[in-house]
């Protein structure tokens, strides 16, 4: 279905259901950081890559807490495989935290069927 989008300077810009048009764009899981100064604190995200890194996101999978002892991360692994499959890349850090819980050698097993 195609709807309108009158934010977009172009007079005439159709755009896809935004579910629809997920298929098509460029999807990295990266952090978002909504912590206060000196005090980070980051949302592990799926998002556009061409977006900016504190703009919209397409869904939240986890958070990491760098400032507690001993750092505390949380990951909805399913969440995480199912975006890992659909194709998502992950950036550095997320990739780091990734193989800290496992996920990514559980993805890789998946991936070669063992």
């Amino acid at each position: 279905m195609l709807y309108y989008t009158p934010r977009v300077k172009n007079a005439f810009h159709f755009n896809l259901n935004y579910k629809e048009s997920l298929l098509n764009m460029a999807v990295k899981i990266r952090l978002q950081r909504v912590g206060s100064k000196k005090r980070p604190f980051y949302r592990i995200v799926v998002a556009d890559s061409r977006r900016a890194a504190t703009g919209r996101i397409i869904e939240k999978i986890g958070h990491y807490n760098p400032i507690s002892q001993p750092k505390e991360v949380t990951i909805d692994e399913d969440l995480a495989m199912k975006w890992l499959k659909d194709g998502a890349k992950p950036s550095d850090t997320v990739r780091s935290l990734f193989s800290a819980q496992g996920i990514m050698e559980k993805f890789h097993n998946e991936k070669l069927g063992k």
